[in-house]
């Protein structure tokens, strides 16, 4: 199977071309420096770049992967969750494309996806579902924390989400609020690894709640009113590490110690970890110290695969495709979906 997959959730454009569990191309064409000005993520302009770099970047995949339009036997696209309009550039142009090829096309869920990309490894990027094993995953972005039982293939349960913000937003509004260019989670690692993380106290929000779900507006607003009462520290460049340090070890801690406790109650023996966030160099670290420490295996997406791709769209997509699931009517309104239980077993 050759399968095209087509990302547009947020702020990249990305193109993917599979062929059975294989990513034969990849491209990613990254809105950043467009958006930096504005501090955040502008809709309508990510919307406006997605239709303008989509068909560039279906082209290039395809050409990367050495195949034409003829070849595809099937097409994926993200269905959501995402920016609403800019997610129907890519739902709309993936629905035109298999209607032109009378091929099939599958919605795919982009937390769903990124639950698989974990295994999803090597050069080239070969999705290694034969080593699956039943675990708790951890996703962890800009607009999202989730926690996830994953029973089997194509089988989950939804354990926790964030009653507020995400971490990788309060990465990100926190570095704004010391002054860090956007997107500040990138930033504040860079810094925190030559600051110390004990330098100054912030809260661990729900850290000692037995639930799974994650709250980091408090830690925000923590530091916040921290700056406020010392407004000097930000300017001074050694307390700025200490600072980038101790909120990160804040958000960290959290995600750690929610993440290791469920699958401590749910006597999985695997953790997975995946999304923007796990870039982050002390979350990856830490949670590899703490699997060592309790017995689990640990799997973390590749960093290319943290962030938004169509890589993890298309493998999740064929597999979907294989294993039976209907694909969408070409013909009829395809519209965004956000929900991550849709059609899953529990």
């Amino acid at each position: 199977m050759n399968l095209l997959a087509i990302e547009t959730s947020c702020d990249e454009t990305s193109v993917a071309v599979i062929q059975n569990g294989r990513v034969l191309s990849n491209v990613v064409a990254s809105q950043i420096q467009l958006h930096q000005e504005y501090g955040g993520v502008v809709p309508e302009l990510a919307t406006r770049e997605h239709l303008r770099n989509w068909l560039p970047a279906a082209r290039a995949a395809l050409e990367k992967a050495g195949l034409e339009p003829k070849d595809l036997h099937a097409v994926a696209a993200t269905q959501g969750p995402g920016l609403p309009n800019a997610l129907l550039i890519g739902l709309k142009a993936a629905q035109a494309l298999a209607f032109a090829l009378e091929v099939p096309m599958i919605g795919v869920n982009h937390h769903e996806a990124h639950l698989y990309s974990p295994w999803i490894s090597g050069q080239p990027s070969v999705a290694h579902f034969e080593a699956f094993q039943p675990n708790v995953s951890l996703i962890v972005s800009g607009g999202h924390t989730l926690l996830v039982h994953v029973r089997a293939l194509l089988d989950h349960v939804v354990l926790g989400s964030t009653l507020d913000d995400a971490a990788g937003e309060c990465f990100d509004k926190a570095a704004k609020l010391l002054g860090l260019p956007y997107p500040g989670g990138p930033v504040m690692d860079r810094l925190a690894s030559e600051g110390n993380p004990k330098a100054y106290d912030f809260p661990r929000p729900l850290l000692k709640d037995p639930g799974d779900d994650f709250s980091f507006a408090g830690l925000k607003t923590s530091v916040r009113y921290f700056l406020q009462k010392n407004p000097s520290l930000a300017d001074d460049p050694k307390a700025l590490k200490d600072l980038c340090a101790s909120v990160q070890a804040a958000i960290v801690d959290v995600l750690v110690v929610k993440t290791i406790r469920a699958a401590k109650r749910l006597n999985v023996k695997c953790v997975t970890a995946s999304g923007g966030v796990t870039c982050n160099r002390s979350l990856r670290a830490e949670l590899a110290k703490a699997c060592e420490r309790h017995g689990f295996s640990l799997r973390l997406a590749e960093r290319e695969l943290c962030t938004d791709n169509a890589a993890m769209i298309g493998i999740l997509g064929e597999l979907k495709l294989q294993r039976g699931q209907p694909a969408l009517d070409p013909d009829e309104e395809i519209r965004p979906s956000w929900s991550l239980t849709e059609g899953v077993s529990r």
